[in-house]
């Protein structure tokens, strides 16, 4: 039987359709179950260190457990100031005073008067300490000495050690450097000192220097 031109194109359309659903039937369970499948490869899968602690952290049979210590700090420091004749405090104004004093010792110029040159210690030092430095700087040989060269000095100092301690008193061991210019020239020198502190009120002040070797076997 032919079939017209209208009929034909009806006849085409139904095929198609049913092609489609055909299709359509075959192919969706294979696409559902896959995806299912690829769900099921990427969903996470669940770690055994998320449901039981990991080796290390399993005590072991007989272990004995580890024992808490406690830092020496932990139980109190030891005040050692409490078992001395001074303070912290009083220590560091006493060795600042002996500082002091050591770079007014060995900074003066030829220019400067005795009564200048002590003058710069006032405070730090006793009248009886004043009084022999004063004559030692205007010994004649010394004093003609220093103005002949034209002595211009600078000290600077340091503290090395406390030698000894009393209820008033402190020896430190401090280096006093010496940078001295002259008419002849530049030199550096370092000396090491014994220098006496004793308390004054609620200061300190220097009573005697000598020489870190004197009485020293």
């Amino acid at each position: 039987m032919d079939l017209s031109p209208r009929q034909q194109k009806a006849v085409f359309v139904l095929v198609v359709v049913v092609l489609a659903a055909l299709g359509y039937w075959l192919i969706l369970p294979k696409v559902t179950h896959s995806h299912g499948t690829a769900q099921a490869a990427t969903s996470p899968t669940p770690s055994a260190s998320g449901s039981a602690p990991a080796p290390s952290q399993i005590p072991q049979q007989g272990a004995t457990p580890p024992t808490a210590t406690t830092s020496p700090a932990a139980s109190g420091s030891v005040n050692i100031y409490s078992w001395l004749p001074f303070t912290q405090q009083g220590l560091a104004e006493a060795a600042a005073v002996t500082v002091k004093f050591l770079v007014d010792y060995d900074t003066y110029t030829y220019t400067e008067s005795a009564t200048a040159y002590v003058g710069t210690m006032k405070g730090l030092i006793t009248g009886q300490l004043a009084t022999t430095l004063g004559g030692v700087y205007s010994t004649p040989g010394v004093a003609q000495v220093r103005t002949g060269q034209k002595q211009v000095s600078t000290g600077t100092a340091v503290i090395d050690s406390l030698r000894a301690f009393g209820p008033s008193s402190l020896t430190f061991i401090a280096t006093a450097t010496q940078h001295l210019v002259t008419s002849h020239g530049t030199s550096n020198g370092s000396t090491q000192y014994a220098v006496t502190v004793t308390a004054s009120g609620n200061s300190w002040q220097v009573n005697d220097i000598e020489l870190s070797t004197v009485g020293q076997s």
